[in-house]
């Protein structure tokens, strides 16, 4: 389960979602090919947590999906925008 972070104008973005390669799943979204709300922006990982099974992973990625406030917290963490 991972979150990432961009920052476009005076605009933070945070996607969170779930997969097997966290590397390989960056640079898929980076390279165009994530997730459409993800595409024609730059991602940096913020935030990752391992989990044992798919499920685990999933049910954890919909609740961050919900937490706004811990979303928002994790945006401060990207560069200012210029």
């Amino acid at each position: 389960m991972y979150v990432l972070g961009s920052v476009s104008g005076a605009v933070r973005r945070t996607y969170v979602g779930w997969c097997l390669n966290i590397d390989a799943r960056l640079a898929q979204h980076n390279a165009g090919r994530g997730a459409r709300s993800t595409r024609g922006r730059a991602w940096v990982l913020l935030y990752a947590e391992r989990y044992a099974t798919r499920q685990q992973a999933m049910s954890r990625e919909v609740s961050l999906k919900r937490d706004r406030r811990f979303r928002a917290a994790l945006a401060l963490l990207l560069p200012a925008p210029v």
